[in-house]
């Protein structure tokens, strides 16, 4: 359905003389030096709100100078009180244009909707994060063999990604051969990214894995800059300051400090990042119609095939019930608890990509820094992890850097004049 507004051009810019030698006896109203009856729809006094003069009253006008009802309702929409003593030319009459009802109404419903909608995902994407750190934890810390627990992680999320394409749930997509050999180092650096996050886990606490892993914008500009020629304003440089001065004092702090975890995180900070700049200079134009949800579930399916024969060499087949059994470990405890490590892996890796194809890389990149204060913050309380005073300062110097970082990246540089 829909409801009708006034439209009336609202200046005379161009006006022409007209024939009518009877013209200077007329006269011209301003909508809204008139009165209008209570009675007007709500959009008609809106519309009419924004008119300024009538554009021109010659006798081949919309305006019909003639017509006059004895109530003075002009097209049944617009009242005008009657003016007595004036001539019937002196008045004249408003034709309306249709709106559509929805024009202004359906936005703050849609408004609010859409940021419902985001707020929900902003929370699935920090409660599946925080879930997956504390379950993956728990693994890591009976089962020594973070190369399996990362193979597990990806057959899990290879298999949901097989039964959306085979159910339709997603789309499956047509891939060539061309396009698997450009998504190849992109999967290979996605592999060693989650598997020395996982050696890291394994080895330090939580909270001091997630507070190097805060040095990624450090390793991303150095690889833009070598690799991309990318040169940082003088603002990242200043941001990535505290970063670097933050992990340093954290991690001379920390009680649970390793070099092996160390040097582990540090080595997920470089591929994570590597994977962003192969991304850029690695993938054709083909995959540029490919969505980021897409890329990674191809990304996955890809990172599974190439671990598996990785992790048998390295580890051996170290999974079964036999061999848990003789560890000493309680077999469904540690298959329960490494599927919901693996499901919330891959569902919160999934909601990321959601919300990026939502907001702005630099919203994103803010909420990132959010959600690692949050996983940091929930970790320390479940885990009891001691914290001293000098090391919650190292972290929260850190942390503030990034957020300093994702909000003065987008600081364009000034091209240099010859």
């Amino acid at each position: 359905m829909q409801s009708s507004a006034i439209s009336i051009s609202p200046s005379i810019p161009h006006l022409k003389p007209l024939q009518n030698p009877n013209f200077q006896n007329r006269r011209l109203f301003s909508i809204n030096s008139l009165p209008i009856r209570p009675s007007l729809s709500s959009a008609a006094i809106s519309a009419s709100r924004r008119l300024a003069v009538v554009s021109s009253l010659s006798d081949e006008s919309s305006f019909d100078l003639s017509r006059r009802s004895s109530s003075s309702r002009f097209d049944g929409l617009v009242s005008l009180p009657s003016l007595k003593g004036k001539k019937p030319s002196d008045e004249f009459v408003v034709k309306a244009t249709s709106l559509p009802e929805s024009a202004d109404a359906d936005e703050p419903p849609k408004a609010i909707s859409r940021t419902l909608e985001l707020g929900i995902l902003f929370g699935l994407w920090y409660l599946f994060n925080i879930y997956f750190n504390i379950y993956n934890k728990q693994v890591l810390k009976a089962f020594h063999y973070p190369v399996t627990v990362t193979l597990i992680q990806f057959a899990v999320g290879s298999v949901l990604v097989i039964f959306m394409w085979m159910f339709n749930l997603y789309k499956k997509p047509k891939v060539s051969a061309g396009q698997l050999a450009a998504i190849l180092p992109l999967a290979v650096v996605h592999t060693l990214g989650n598997l020395f996050t996982n050696m890291s886990l394994g080895k330090v606490a939580v909270s001091f894995t997630h507070t190097i892993k805060a040095m990624e914008p450090f390793f991303s500009v150095l690889l833009s800059a070598a690799f991309l020629g990318e040169n940082p304003t003088p603002w990242v440089v200043l941001s990535l300051l505290p970063i670097v001065g933050g992990v340093a004092l954290a991690s001379v702090t920390e009680a649970s400090f390793n070099w092996a975890g160390f040097w582990s995180a540090m080595a997920s900070n470089v591929t994570n990042q590597s994977r962003n700049v192969l991304s850029k200079k690695v993938m054709v134009k083909k995959e540029e119609s490919m969505d980021n949800i897409t890329l990674f579930s191809i990304i996955t399916v890809m990172s599974f095939i190439l671990l598996a024969p990785a992790t048998i060499f390295m580890e051996g087949v170290k999974f079964t019930p036999t061999y848990i059994e003789a560890a000493g470990l309680n077999v469904q405890q540690l298959y329960t608890r490494s599927l919901l490590a693996a499901l919330c892996f891959h569902a919160y890796q999934q909601v990321s990509y959601m919300i990026l194809q939502r907001v702005s890389p630099v919203t994103h990149s803010v909420g990132n820094c959010v959600k690692r204060v949050v996983v940091i913050t929930s970790s320390v309380l479940f885990f009891k992890t001691p914290v001293s005073p000098i090391n919650a300062l190292g972290t929260g110097i850190a942390l503030a850097g990034v957020f300093l970082y994702s909000r003065v990246k987008r600081i364009k540089a000034k091209p240099k004049t010859a």
